[in-house]
Order: C-alpha cells, then structure tokens, then sequence
C-alpha cells in the first residue's frame, strides 16, 4: 500500500506558518511531505502568497494607486494617445521585466506637464516591485525632506537619521515623486545627492517623476545629482499634453 503524504513543518516557513491550513490538508507551513520525504507545495500555499503580496501593496502603495493597471483608465488610454503611447510601452516594458532590471540596478525618469500620467506610471513600477517581492520606498520631495529634518529631533528609541538613511539606500527600489518641487537650498542639495550617490554606487534602482525639464533640475538640485540619475535611470521619457485630471 502507498504511503500517504502527511503534514510538514518546514524551517524558514514564516508568518506562513502561524495559520492553520484552510483546506486542512498541510500543517499551516504551506508544504506536504509525501513519500520518501519529498516535500511539494500544498493548494493553500498559492493563496498565502496573493495575500501577502495583497498586504504588501497596502502597506506601500498609496492608497489611490492600489488598483491601478495598464489595462484600466487612466493609463490604458496613454496606449491609444500618439503622444503618451512610447512611454506607455517602455513603462510596461520595464514592468514586465522587473527582477531583471532591479538587479542590473535600472530606474526609470518620467519628466513631463502636471496631471499627464506621470505619477501613477511610476506607481505602477512601485506596485509591480512590491508584488514581485521586493522592498521598497515611495516619497514626494516635500515629504522625504521633511522626514529626513525629524530624524534630527528624533528621541531615543526613534529612528535616526542614519537609520532612515540607510533605508532610503537599501531598499530595492527608491520612487522619488516631484523632484525638484523643493525650494533650492545647499542642505536639499546635500541630502538628494547623498541618497542618488549611495544608490548609484550600489546599483539600485531609482525612479522619478518631476515637471522639470533636464536642464531647469540640473539648476534645481545640481549637476552631479542629474548626472548619477542620467546614468541610473537612461533618458528621461518625456510625458506632455493635457491635464488628464480634468478630462472627464
């Protein structure tokens, strides 16, 4: 008579393990042990995995971008548009690749008009990166800055400014909203080229969105900060045209 696969709890199993099987069939892990200790993924494991990256989209993703698609309005219409649909592409293309390039270190630089799609494609690189199980950080300018001034107030037991620091520099990816939104000033300069320099030594992956063009950032946040960009994230990809905001 064959042996029967029973339960296993395997080393390293995680939150995954804290639940009970919801088909009663694994031990909570996620894994079955069948015959010559050969273990294979339970029914219930598939599941555990959408909702955990379910959890990870709602911890990171802002919650207006949460459901956003390609397939969807406003961006599917940007395929259909002359003037969005290369951007469009390359956006859907760096997705489609997206262990590949936050390995190599790749980023991306949309650069356009306000309310042209700029934001929510960068959302959806952030969002492909968190579902594909990577770490990851999003920021407005304004917002990073004024995060980064209360680390140096912060008490004891509160995170310090090297600490965030380092996981502004660690995280997989880095998505930094309205670049160049910030009043120009010799700390603002410190603080963007410190983060982009540490990034580019690293390899990892960066990307930006800002209504600036090449030349007005490099006299916004400096030349050196434009240059490690340049080198991360390729071109910028030029997104202009109508406010979408106000189209019905």
């Amino acid at each position: 008579m064959s042996q029967l696969p029973r339960p296993v709890r395997l080393a390293g199993a995680g939150a995954d393990a804290e639940q009970a099987c919801p088909l009663g069939v694994c031990d909570g892990s996620g894994w079955i042990l069948g015959p010559e200790d050969v273990a294979r993924p339970c029914e219930c494991r598939e599941r555990r995995i959408a909702r955990r990256r379910a959890r990870g989209v709602a911890s990171t993703i802002p919650r207006k971008y949460r459901t956003v698609s390609f397939d969807a309005p406003p961006v599917s219409n940007m395929e259909r548009d002359p003037a969005r649909a290369p951007v469009y592409r390359a956006v859907k293309e760096f997705v489609e690749s997206i262990d590949e390039r936050l390995t190599e270190g790749e980023g991306l630089w949309l650069m356009g008009d306000v309310g042209t799609g700029k934001t929510t494609l960068a959302m959806l690189v952030s969002k492909a990166a968190v579902e594909a199980g990577h770490t990851g950080a999003i920021y407005s300018l304004p917002r990073l800055l004024s995060r980064i001034r209360r680390t140096y107030d912060a008490d004891a037991g509160e995170q310090s400014y090297l600490e965030f620091f380092e996981r502004l520099t660690e995280v997989d990816l880095l998505h930094i909203d309205d670049l160049g939104a910030e009043k120009r000033s010799d700390w603002v300069l410190e603080q963007l080229y410190a983060i982009i320099n540490e990034r580019y030594e690293t390899q990892r992956s960066v990307v930006v969105t800002t209504n600036l063009s090449q030349e007005a950032l490099e006299e916004q946040i400096g030349p050196r900060t434009v240059s490690r960009l340049v080198e991360i994230c390729g071109d910028p990809l030029p997104l202009f045209g109508d406010d979408m905001r106000y189209a019905v």
